[in-house]
């Protein structure tokens, strides 16, 4: 599926750092603003351990965990909601996104210059805020302006589009994020349209040195407190640590892991919190020939979720075999499942859920 998630931040904080430690894709990076222009996007595998245990136990040919993509967004700074520095092309390439990842440098360091002159999480956030927010205001702006004159002769849909851009309005205002705003079902449409920046679910990441990876510093204490307020999740990595595993062998990254008394990466712990935010689920599709994780949303039919394998699953679907990770592994093989009658069949409008194995008989 097409699901983006955006990593978003001042110039120099770690975001090039960060991303080709994510998707070893290599970005360019240095230590001056907008080294990164043009978004680069790259496709990572979600760490799953039900997706190694599916795969020991049928020993496939061909294996494909699951995935999602990240785009590296270009430093933003203040005035980009007016076009200062990249901030058209930033902005634009945010609303191509569908969560932002915001990384905050939590950092000392002489030789990174800090755009703003000093390391400080809680005005670097508010920067960044601040100027979606106003990009988003102006664009509510010139839609209330658009839709008034349907609205003053009496349309019903109109008068509503009003009412929510009056709201979002007040918010945006008020200097607090779109996403904030509790909406009503029919207004969601309308929201979809508008494609705010502040509407977008966001993750904060703290970029510690590697000495405080475990403890946190002043830096990324304020900025914990920042995302609580906020209801946002936050979490700390160390750039630095995550770039030198990315650049060793596999078995060898793995000892640096464990001499450093962690037991998964920052960026491990950074996709499955961006696969969260993003409301995506997995489901499997195992046996010898292949062991597959497939990616959809949370509430995604079956009948759905056979055409993110192919559009002529679901065009011709019949029902969904499906049985539940937890009990194949209790079970030990697919007869067991089927000899305690733990495989169902289901129609079109079952919703899939996070660890169905699902074999899709259709006819076409």
């Amino acid at each position: 599926m097409a699901t983006k998630c955006g990593i978003i931040g001042l110039p120099n904080v770690g975001k090039s750092t960060i991303f080709n430690a994510l998707t070893r894709a290599e970005a360019e990076t240095a230590n001056y603003p907008f080294c990164t222009v043009d978004p680069n996007t790259g496709i990572v595998n979600v760490p799953d351990a039900r997706f190694d245990r599916l795969c020991e136990i049928y020993c496939p040919k061909k294996t494909a965990p699951s995935h999602m993509a990240f785009v590296d967004i270009a430093g933003l700074v203040a005035g980009a909601s007016k076009g200062e520095g990249l901030g058209n092309q930033f902005l634009g390439h945010i609303r191509e996104v569908d969560a932002l990842v915001h990384i905050v440098r939590c950092f000392d360091d002489p030789e990174i210059i800090h755009v703003n002159g000093k390391v400080d999480p809680q005005n670097d956030v508010e920067l960044i805020t601040t100027e979606l927010i106003l990009k988003d205001l102006e664009t509510v702006e010139k839609r209330l302006l658009k839709s008034g004159k349907k609205a003053r002769s009496g349309d019903k849909a109109a008068k509503r589009e009003q009412d929510l851009l009056n709201r979002l309005q007040e918010t945006l205002s008020n200097g607090t994020c779109a996403r904030t705003l509790l909406i009503a079902d029919d207004e969601r449409s309308i929201m979809k349209e508008l494609s705010l920046l502040t509407q977008k679910p966001i993750l904060y990441v703290g970029n510690v040195p590697e000495d405080d990876i475990e403890t946190g510093n002043a830096y990324s204490n304020t900025l914990m407190r920042l995302a609580k307020n906020e209801g946002a999740e936050c979490l700390m990595i160390s750039g630095k640590i995550e770039s030198e595993i990315a650049a060793l062998p596999p078995e060898e990254g793995r000892e640096f892991l464990e001499e450093l008394g962690m037991k998964e990466t920052g960026l491990a712990r950074l996709i499955q919190a961006s696969y969260k935010l993003l409301g995506l689920i997995t489901f499997f599709t195992v046996g010898e020939d292949e062991v597959k994780g497939w990616t959809i949303h949370e509430n995604t039919s079956a009948v759905e979720a056979a055409g993110e394998i192919h559009s002529d699953i679901a065009r011709g679907f019949i029902r969904a075999e499906i049985f539940s990770y937890q009990d194949l592994v209790e079970q030990g093989s697919d007869k067991a499942i089927k000899d305690k009658g733990l495989l169902r069949l289901e129609g079109k409008n079952y919703l899939v859920q996070d660890g169905d194995c699902v074999y899709f008989r259709f006819n076409v």
